[in-house]
């Protein structure tokens, strides 16, 4: 190896340890840390994106990096120190763009807005949390104008969740979806599937229980995972070793089983990238949307499957026998499968969900663009909301206020989620023409030639490719929306039974 590439590593190994120790520092304060305590994480975490921004851009980086083009020419491209040097030097080339205090101010300004958009939607008050979100919203404008002569200001934060993307695209692929998707809704949204049981008494204790042991017939282990409740579920951790999943448990549901699987799908992905190229960039995952693809892809196509719960629902009905023990199978499975239009996205049904995540994606272009004012949000989104799935917010808290991602910053992911989804499908059915097998080793509970498969194809890549790249190189095959809707008419045109 030659002394600029171990330079270079040694850096870059330093740059992680303070992402990980960020990353540790953030899930602590969405689950451990007292509410008082926000502003002392903000310094905490904008001192570490200083220090780690600097590192990162600092000239002697450009320098390695230019000492080693002769070698990286050498290399074949999908070699793992090819692709890392050319992975670093597209990440040093965004970020050398960008003011060190520039980073700094926006972390600190996510983690002291978090606290407030708790605060804001538990009381359903937008006005309390507009400041904060004007804020976040300036901030990434400064941010997008640290790149001249772009000429789409989206595709900047877009391209910071999935790489190598751009709006024009994902635009292209959301308007063919939305096109299947109004009718396929209208169709099926006044069929009547009595779900009724999944709203009732669900006491948390118990749902806590069955959703480890659900995580731990997928692959969950208690030496090296962790799962919590909060306010809003989310994966972190601070290596393959260390993931933390968590998840919010509502007594009045049994939705967020769900949420739990998706979170669980993320964890995985961590637990799974390749161990040699730890504290690397290319040792990161992919992409978001290849990351909600493995999320996406444990919550429904195993976790809604008949497959699944032929094997798991016995479970379930004996830890809630008031409310599921005389619900016969066949009723559950099509009751978890109901396709109904409703106000959070994190509970919608598989059908609608790909609306909520088009509403967000299309009110971002927006904002940065700045066609809507921030004082109109919540009306603009109730309108919205009304038109795309015909239903009637009645709160701040159920509409404009339930996800925390722009409180975090986040401007530019919520695409990857249905990017993800639409993924999930094509590389669901390359899994059963690998595994034919698969639904009945999911019938009978088990899961390690997923888990395997996952890990080969995917996973073990980590950052070296492009999200498409990696998506062809598991598929043979691109994004491609056809193989989900063909999947969706399947379901549910056919009825969903077990």
């Amino acid at each position: 190896m030659s002394d600029a590439l171990t330079q270079l590593k040694e850096r870059l190994g330093k740059v992680s340890d303070l992402e990980r120790i960020s990353r540790v520092l953030g899930w602590d304060q969405q689950t451990m840390m007292p509410p008082a305590g926000s502003d002392h994480r903000a310094d905490h975490l904008s001192t570490l994106r200083r220090i780690s921004h600097e590192l990162l851009i600092d000239d002697e980086t450009g320098r390695l990096l230019d000492e080693l083009r002769p070698l990286e020419a050498s290399l074949e491209p999908d070699s793992d120190d090819a692709s890392l040097i050319r992975v670093t030097r597209r990440q040093f080339e965004k970020a050398s763009r960008v003011p060190t205090e520039l980073r700094a101010e926006m972390t600190r300004a996510s983690a002291q807005a978090r606290p407030i958009w708790v605060k804001a939607k538990a009381e359903s008050n937008f006005e309390l949390f507009l400041p904060v979100l004007e804020r976040t919203v300036e901030l990434r404008r400064r941010y997008v104008d640290c790149f001249e002569g772009v000429e789409e200001p989206y595709d900047i934060l877009l391209d910071d969740f999935e790489p190598y993307t751009t709006t024009a695209e994902v635009r292209e692929i959301f308007a063919g979806l939305k096109a299947e998707l109004v009718p396929l809704i209208a169709d099926l949204r006044d069929i009547e599937v009595d779900d009724s049981f999944m709203s009732g008494n669900f006491p948390v204790d118990r749902q806590e229980r069955v959703a480890k042991e659900v995580v731990a017939l997928f692959g969950f282990r208690p030496d090296t995972w962790r799962l919590d409740p909060t306010e809003h579920p989310f994966a972190s951790g601070a290596g393959v070793d260390d993931i933390r999943i968590t998840t919010n448990y509502d007594p009045q549901t049994m939705k967020s089983f769900f949420s739990t699987m998706h979170e669980y799908g993320h964890g995985l992905y961590s637990h799974q990238l390749p161990r040699h190229l730890e504290r690397l960039p290319t040792g990161n995952s992919c992409s978001l949307g290849i990351h909600e693809s493995q999320s996406r892809l444990w919550e429904n196509l195993v976790g809604r499957s008949p497959q699944f719960w032929r094997f798991f629902y016995p479970r379930v009905q004996e830890a809630f026998p008031d409310q599921l023990g005389g619900v016969e199978l066949d009723r559950f499975v099509a009751g978890i499968n109901r396709v109904k239009p409703s106000l959070i996205r994190i509970k919608a049904d598989e059908v609608t969900y790909g609306m909520h995540i088009i509403l967000r994606f299309e009110l971002e272009q927006d904002i940065i663009n700045g066609r809507v004012d921030l004082r109109e949000l919540p009306q603009v989104w109730n309108e919205r909301m009304k038109e795309y799935l015909g239903v009637d917010v009645p709160d701040d808290a159920h509409g404009v206020l339930q996800d925390t991602h722009w409180a975090s910053g986040l401007i530019g992911y919520f695409s990857t989620y249905l990017l993800g989804t639409v993924m999930s499908v094509q590389i669901w059915e390359k899994v059963l023409e690998d595994v034919p097998d698969l639904e009945e080793q999911v019938e009978r509970g088990e899961f390690a030639a997923l888990r395997g498969w996952l890990g080969e194809n995917i996973h073990a890549h980590g950052m070296k490719f492009s999200p498409q790249e990696t998506l062809e190189r598991a598929t043979g095959n691109r994004i491609d929306a056809k193989p989900y809707l063909a999947y969706l008419r399947a379901k549910y045109g056919a009825g969903v039974a077990a």
